[in-house]
């Protein structure tokens, strides 16, 4: 298994991007619960972010909520 960044973001602005992870498929583990709305993780300080409804920023992006709790991220090709 690849090692997976300790933080990785979907949002191409920010420095925690990688487009080829991304493209790979990661998946993530929250509390032993599969989350699919997942916008960025850290592993080593234990939190993810989440979109919170359909509910957008004043830049068109979507407002997102911070949950702490286990991570737990795998490449979803690898299963």
């Amino acid at each position: 298994m690849t090692d997976l960044p300790d933080r990785l973001s979907i949002d191409p602005a920010s420095k925690y991007y990688d487009e080829t992870l991304i493209e790979r498929g990661v998946g993530i583990r929250f509390n032993g619960a599969e989350k699919i709305n997942v916008e960025e993780y850290c592993v080593s300080e234990g939190w993810v972010t989440v979109q919170a409804g359909k509910a957008l920023d004043r830049k068109g992006k979507p407002l997102t909520m911070k949950l702490k709790g286990k991570v737990e991220p795998y490449l979803r090709d690898d299963a």
